[in-house]
């Protein structure tokens, strides 16, 4: 090899080395770790399910039983699960205590009948996210009477927000709502063959103690009325679904309907 040659290959095998090094190297490629959802970005009521507790109380002078079903929600000790669970609780636990101070309290230690009772049970009418509503059916018999007696109560309850609903939360202010609710379950109440004509009329008159059991559903606000409310005790409770569709209007489109509703 010449001088040239020689002069020149090394020229071009530097010019290689210089240029190779100047050339970008691309990174090598990183997995990317998946994070897992906090507790807190899971909503609260998917962390949580509906369990009942039973309890069973008898007495022999005077003579009775106490039966009961209470709703408690479990998987979270969050506050407003707390909240949830001791307000079911005292609900239930009040209505007992009301039965042993007004019955149990009058009854002779020597049994007419079988003795007396009370039963406390619960039905989840409707869960749908945050909101959460159930009815309490009370049952009893007092030692002697003609009939046993049945009444119930009601609770909706938004769990997101830890806060007992009221019916006036669902619908925009000034809206009338009492009385479009009224006007409908008349309607409806009129048209069935219970007696409401018979004296009945003023248990759906548009107030609010006659309006305190309510319940969201899928499909509309389920009222209802107790025994002797709106009909005789031998026609039994009645209940009236109001569609979503004949409050559309009056509802609070920022309140807890305005999802359930559409």
């Amino acid at each position: 090899m010449d001088t040239f040659s020689r002069i020149t290959g090394m020229v071009f095998g530097l010019a290689i080395v210089i240029l190779g090094s100047c050339i970008p190297i691309a990174p090598a490629p990183t997995a990317t770790a998946k994070v897992k959802p906090t507790q807190e970005a899971i909503p609260l009521s998917s962390r949580v399910s509906l369990t009942t507790v039973s309890m069973r109380e008898e007495g022999a002078s005077p003579r009775y039983i106490i039966t009961g079903q209470i709703p408690r929600l479990v998987g979270s000790e969050d506050e407003r699960v707390v909240d949830f669970n001791n307000k079911v609780e005292k609900m239930t636990q009040e209505e007992i205590q009301y039965f042993r101070d007004n019955v149990l309290a009058h009854m002779s230690a020597t049994p007419i009948t079988s003795g007396s009772s009370f039963d406390a049970q619960y039905v989840l009418v409707y869960q749908n996210n945050a909101l959460w509503a159930l009815k309490f059916n009370f049952s009893g018999y007092t030692d002697g009477a003609a009939h046993p007696f049945h009444y119930s109560m009601t609770i909706n309850y938004d769990l997101e927000q830890g806060k007992k609903l009221s019916l006036e939360d669902l619908f925009a202010a000034d809206s009338g709502y009492l009385s479009a609710i009224s006007s409908f379950c008349i309607a409806e109440l009129s048209r069935r063959d219970i007696g409401f004509y018979g004296g009945f009329e003023q248990g759906a008159e548009p107030m609010e103690k006659n309006y305190r059991n309510w319940n969201i559903t899928r499909d509309g606000i389920m009222i209802t009325f107790d025994e002797y409310q709106v009909a005789p005790y031998a026609v039994g409770p009645q209940t009236v679904l109001v569609p979503y569709s004949e409050l559309q209007s009056l509802i609070n489109p920022k309140g807890p309907l305005a999802l359930v509703a559409r």
